[in-house]
Parts: C-alpha cells; sequence; structure tokens
C-alpha cells in the first residue's frame, strides 16, 4: 500500500526505470540496492527492503517525509537517503548498487578514506568536472549496521561539500546522487566505468 498519498506518475517512472537499468547489469543482485528520488522540499519515494529492483511497482516504493518517523518496510539505508536530500535541495535521486569493483576496491582502499583514480576522460561524466587531467577521490566510509549514526558520520564528512557526487561503503557497495534521475544515473554508470578500470589496472599490474 502507498504512504501517504499517490505516488507521482513521474517519480514511479524514474524510479522504477533505474531498478531495470541497474537489475540488467546485473547491479543489483539478491534483490539489494536501494532507489529514491525527492517528490518535493518535504518528501522522498525510496523503495521498499526486498523488492526485486528490476521488477519494481507502486506497491514496492514507500512516501517518506524527510523530518518524519520512518514507516515499516522501507530500506534499512533510508537514513542515509534522507541525510543526503537534507544536505541541500541540489540532490534530487540517489542511487545505491552492489558491484563488485565498487565492493572490492571499497575493502582494498579503506585505510586510505578513498578510491583515487586520474587521468580518464570518463571523470568529465561527473558534474563539476571538465577535464580528464588531475585526480578524483570516491571517499570511503567504514559500513555499521545502524545507519543513522552512519549517515550522520558520512554527511558530517561530506556534508554539502562532497569531492564527488558519490562514495563508497566499504565492502557494501556504491552511491551516487544528482539533481534529477538522470543526472544520478550518469554519475552512477560513469563512477562505475572508472572503479571498474581501477580495479582492472591492479589486475594486470599485479
Amino acid at each position: 500500500m502507498i504512504d501517504e498519498r499517490e505516488l507521482p506518475a513521474q517519480t514511479l517512472a524514474d524510479v522504477a526505470g533505474i531498478g531495470r537499468f541497474a537489475a540488467s547489469m546485473g547491479w543489483v543482485p539478491a534483490t539489494s540496492g536501494n532507489f529514491s528520488r525527492r517528490i518535493d522540499d518535504a518528501t522522498i519515494a525510496i523503495t521498499r527492503s526486498g523488492a526485486d529492483k528490476g521488477l519494481l511497482t507502486a506497491r514496492d516504493i514507500a512516501v517518506v517525509s524527510l523530518e518524519g518517523p520512518l514507516p515499516a518496510g522501507v530500506s534499512a539505508e533510508t537514513p542515509l537517503h534522507v541525510a543526503r536530500y537534507r544536505s541541500g535541495l541540489a540532490v534530487g535521486a540517489i542511487v545505491h548498487v552492489h558491484t563488485v569493483a565498487a565492493t572490492v576496491l571499497s575493502r582494498l582502499d579503506l585505510a586510505q578514506g578513498a578510491v583515487t583514480v586520474e587521468g580518464y576522460e570518463m571523470q568529465k561524466a561527473l558534474s563539476g568536472i571538465s577535464t580528464h587531467e588531475g585526480a578524483i577521490r570516491v571517499p570511503i566510509f567504514s559500513n555499521a549496521q545502524n545507519t543513522r549514526e552512519l549517515a550522520e558520520r558520512i554527511e558530517a564528512s561530506i556534508g554539502g561539500h562532497a569531492p564527488v557526487p558519490g562514495y563508497l561503503l566499504a565492502g557494501h557497495g556504491l552511491y551516487a546522487w544528482g539533481a534529477t534521475m538522470a543526472d544520478a544515473k550518469r554519475h552512477l554508470e560513469g563512477l562505475e566505468f572508472l572503479l571498474r578500470c581501477a580495479l582492472e589496472e591492479r589486475r594486470i599490474r599485479a
């Protein structure tokens, strides 16, 4: 059952669409991952726990207040989404996937606090980056079961000044966001490509 009010049609289309895309890429195995979209200044739509992300319907998506209690059945990682939306209206959509590159590199580079990539044209897929020259750092945070405390720790670190539109949770996966779902998808694809390149470079050099 839909929480609070009817889910806007475009919101449902955006969330279900990114779910189908991520599932087609094999990035959300075993019902993992979660996706959300801002509805207005005070509310978001977010996937419910345990839903097959490639087959999302309105029943799999909850409407959540950014200031109120969380409804039953939403993902345990909902506080991470809520905290990002509270960081500013520039965040309009958030995507979270469990890819091999993101999961492995987040473990390998946890002690460094970030995965660093440099010299790739794909760096320009990220908003605010206009050249392949130089390096970007994708922050890594240690994972925790208490996602409220985890969200507080992450936001205290990046707040409204995230170096790139994404971060990694160690042994877990990749979060990315954007002003629109299209932006979030572009950032997701760009970051995942860069992480795969970084992992492949290490494999070749080993």
